[in-house]
């Protein structure tokens, strides 16, 4: 996926951005993720400000779930032998990649959109995901677009308790995922917009207050289990849970230490419940229930998790070159994504299965590769174990080369982002720290270039 030149929409001029048009999830799972959360085919033009998707045509390919979407946008004006000629080879493509035994009758009969947004609902419904559930969803991206274009906080106030229904843990995770993709789009204006919002809606809202005393919560229990470092055993971590003054103190605890949380910590649980009396057997027994319903919310989230990861990283290993598909899907990967790769080529060691455990170790590798941070971030590590101002002017002059528009971009980047974690002491010091080295880099390179 690569940026190429196109037409703005409302000025015409030239502008630089992703177009895609084949959207083969077969292929490269990936994709998918690109075209539903609006990272292809998406401008933002330098010249006029215009902001929005590029009118192009798609196709979109599912084998497992026997999908094959095209959508021709109106405003092209495309013929029926246009769009055909245009759509046969990128069907022919997709046809040419399918061994031969999924070459099923859908691939002849592509079901046509005449809408964009019928097309992701297709998608999407295919999916398990209702027509209802997208409309919800829906409801709560004009809200937030709604509130981001006010700048009176009071006007905010009245429309977030007109809507405060809606405000609940789903928009809180549409919210987040839509910051996050401002922040690493350089739009620095409005993820400084979402996170002000954020906070009149952390403190505005019963879902944002409660959302609060969790964070809060969850960071009191982080600080208890790292203060006991390694002297924690399953009898101090039982006593950290009955010691808790709130159930969403022991959900975090659940969260935290779910691997402690074993037959041999229910059985010593269950021992002081038989040695219990009165009003603290029922207590005990109540912390019990909460306990284990929470164990089994947590597992129930992790085996998920893992099974969307497997499907993921197999889905990989079924194609002829495990390499390159690991790396056009490079960003489909988490931690926990490798954390699973490393599981799994232990699984095919011990079975022996040498097949496997050689695509597998191809995949591990890439992303060992793909893991390295590049040049310019290393370099900024570097550069914060400087004892002081006259250390960075130093190591920038022994490092000239790396010293240019693009490292100055990153480093900047950097900054925007710690900042963006507002208070967090931690984050808050590296952000003070990085933006001094900024502003000595930016003075370096001046000199520099009139130099």
């Amino acid at each position: 996926m690569s940026q190429s030149q196109t037409t703005c929409p409302r000025c015409r001029q030239t502008i630089a951005a992703t177009v895609e048009q084949l959207f083969d999830v077969t292929h490269e799972p990936a994709s998918k993720q690109r075209l539903l959360g609006g990272q292809s085919n998406y401008a933002r033009c330098p010249h006029c400000g215009y902001e929005g998707r590029i009118a192009t045509p798609i196709i979109y390919h599912d084998n497992e779930k026997e999908l094959l979407l095209t959508f021709f946008p109106p405003e092209l004006g495309l013929s029926l032998n246009e769009q055909e000629k245009m759509m046969g080879p990128l069907i022919k493509q997709v046809v040419d990649r399918l061994p031969p035994e999924k070459r099923k009758g859908y691939l002849f009969k592509p079901q046509a959109n005449f809408t964009y947004e019928s097309m992701i609902e297709t998608i999407l419904n295919k999916d398990g995901i209702s027509s209802e559930m997208i409309k919800a969803q829906q409801e709560r991206i004009m809200l937030i677009e709604k509130m981001i274009q006010m700048t009176s906080a009071s006007a905010r106030l009245e429309l977030i308790k007109q809507n405060e229904t809606i405000i609940d843990e789903q928009f809180f995770g549409l919210f987040s995922r839509i910051a996050q993709n401002a922040m690493q789009g350089g739009q620095e204006p409005i993820a400084r917009a979402l996170i002000e919002l954020q906070k009149q809606l952390l403190e505005e809202t019963a879902f944002g207050r409660e959302l609060q005393a969790s964070v809060a919560e969850m960071e009191a229990a982080t600080k208890v289990l790292q203060e006991a470092g390694r002297s924690l055993t399953r009898e101090k971590l039982l006593d950290f849970v009955l010691e808790a003054q709130s159930p969403a103190r022991i959900r975090a605890y659940v969260s935290l230490a779910r691997g402690g949380m074993d037959y041999v910590f229910f059985q010593v649980l269950t021992e002081k419940i038989d040695q219990a009396t009165g009003e603290e057997k029922t207590r005990l027994e109540s912390i019990r229930e909460k306990v284990l319903a929470f164990v089994a919310e947590v597992d129930k989230q992790m085996e998920a998790r893992f099974k969307q990861i497997q499907d993921f990283i197999e889905s990989l290993l079924k194609q002829d070159d495990v390499e390159k598909a690991t790396r056009e899907n490079i960003d489909g990967f988490t931690q926990e994504s490798v954390d699973v790769v490393s599981q799994l080529l232990q699984q095919a060691s011990e079975k022996n299965d040498y097949a496997r455990m050689g695509k597998l170790q191809k995949m591990a590798q890439v992303l060992q590769e793909a893991s390295a941070p590049p040049p310019e971030i290393a370099f900024v590590e570097q550069l914060l174990q400087a004892p002081d101002d006259d250390g960075v002017q130093k190591m920038l002059k022994e490092n000239d080369a790396i010293v240019n528009q693009q490292f100055l971009d990153s480093l900047s980047g950097l900054v925007s982002q710690m900042e963006a974690q507002g208070e967090v002491p931690e984050a808050k010091d590296m952000a003070e720290r990085l933006a001094k080295i900024y502003k000595i880099t930016l003075k370096y390179s001046m000199k520099k270039n009139m130099a």
